[in-house]
């Protein structure tokens, strides 16, 4: 598994979901980025120092749509891959090239959607 060379930066304002998604991707041997909201996530992004393989983002963030940060990640880092995680997976319009994950999710579901992602980066 490819797992212990990709960073994946995790966004969720839920304190306590952020720290469930980051004990289960560290676990799972991944490096884990963390931002509480969208603004700290597009600080991240423009930091060239840190390698992000995979953007997982919460859709309902209180600055701004999920959806809004992938676009803007897009422009900082085209190539990067996004998942949304979200109560509201199926109300939400995920744009091409990019995948979601509806909550709440078991340790599987989410090992099993990223190392597909990964995998197809």
């Amino acid at each position: 598994m490819p797992a212990e060379a990709s960073t994946i930066l995790v966004v969720e304002d839920d304190d306590i979901v952020r720290m469930l998604i980051v004990d289960v991707l560290e676990e799972l041997e991944y490096q884990v980025l963390e931002a509480s909201d969208a603004e700290s996530a597009l600080a991240r992004l423009k930091d060239g120092s840190a390698h992000i393989d995979l953007l997982m983002t919460d859709q309902g963030l209180p600055d701004m749509k999920g959806t809004e940060l992938a676009r803007q990640a897009r422009q900082l880092r085209p190539e990067v891959p996004v998942l949304f995680a979200s109560g509201y997976s199926e109300n939400i319009e995920v744009p091409d090239g990019m995948h979601s994950i509806g909550k709440p999710f078991s340790i599987d579901q989410l090992r099993d959607k990223v190392t597909g992602i990964l995998g197809q980066a």
